[in-house]
């Protein structure tokens, strides 16, 4: 009777050890068939960049097929702080407003409302933005209508990140609080933000990485063009990285091919830049809301 328990103890271990092994070399193939092809993709971006890059292609606005990248580079960091400014704050204040201060009914409503949104084509919000801002409201191609149709994209995964950071804020800080008799208003800009901080942080970057990739939106509000951004908001076009990466690269001329690594590596850079910039913010979140 004891050998009979003992082998069935040993079966259910080697089944559990079974179990667990298939179940962590699922999870590492899984990781294996995203990060392999990134990382294949990256090296050839750079591969491909590195060799034809010059330093001019940072002081020098396009011309033609050739020239630099100025221009782009510094629409793109534009229409980004555009986004940060109007997308961040609707979504933010609409995180918070669903989090804290939303009815069950109205809540339920804004969710399904911004996870519609997040479903939609962002080349369907580019035309819409382009009858609606471009046609209809005479902006002509312009830097504002490119930010209003990349700060919609935007708006469900700020809104998303920010209302889950919240939720993930400790009860007894609000509990806490309300029992010391501090404000609402104030517990929330001073205890609850400061502590969802770092996950607010990270919504913010996924939503600004995707609305910096994003061409076709673009090509139906913003336009192109070979200068720096003027300051006008309606009725300039504007440059920005993705259209070389798009245009350039199928063209004949190996100067637009150039044009197109480079940018792609430029623009591979100004991601990163985000990121490392969301690191440090969010590390100086979590070490002061300590």
């Amino acid at each position: 009777m004891t050998i009979q328990t003992t082998s069935g103890r040993g079966g259910a271990g080697l089944r559990r050890r079974a179990v667990n092994l298939a179940f962590w070399s699922a999870c590492y193939l899984c990781l294996a068939l995203v990060v392999i092809p990134t990382v294949w993709m990256l090296a050839g971006v750079v591969a491909r960049a590195v060799p034809v890059f010059h330093f001019s292609v940072l002081t020098h606005s396009t011309s033609g097929n050739g020239g630099g990248l100025a221009n782009a580079i510094i629409g793109t960091a534009v229409v980004t702080a555009g986004v940060l400014v109007v997308g961040g704050t609707v979504s933010i204040a609409t995180g918070v407003y669903l989090s804290e201060f939303a009815p069950r009914r109205t809540r339920g409503i804004l969710r399904g409302a911004y996870e519609v949104l997040a479903g939609i084509p962002s080349i369907v919000l580019g035309y819409v933005g382009y009858i609606a801002l471009v046609v209809d409201f005479h902006w002509g191609f312009s830097l504002l209508a490119g930010i209003l149709v990349l700060s919609v994209m935007a708006i469900p995964y700020i809104t998303k990140s920010t209302e889950s950071a919240l939720a993930q804020v400790p009860t007894t800080y609000r509990e806490g609080a309300e029992a010391l008799g501090i404000p609402a208003g104030w517990a929330l800009r001073r205890i609850i933000l400061k502590a969802a901080l770092p996950g607010i942080v990270t919504g913010v970057l996924v939503a600004l990485a995707l609305a910096v990739g994003e061409t076709a939106p673009l090509l139906f509000t913003a336009g192109w063009s070979d200068t720096a951004p003027t300051g006008a908001l309606t009725n300039s076009p504007v440059g920005y990285l993705t259209y070389p990466i798009w245009t350039f690269y199928n063209q004949p001329s190996a100067s637009a091919h150039a044009l197109s690594y480079d940018a792609a590596l430029l623009l591979l850079c100004f991601v990163l830049l985000l990121i490392l910039a969301g690191r440090a913010i969010s590390a100086y979140a979590r070490r002061h809301a300590e």
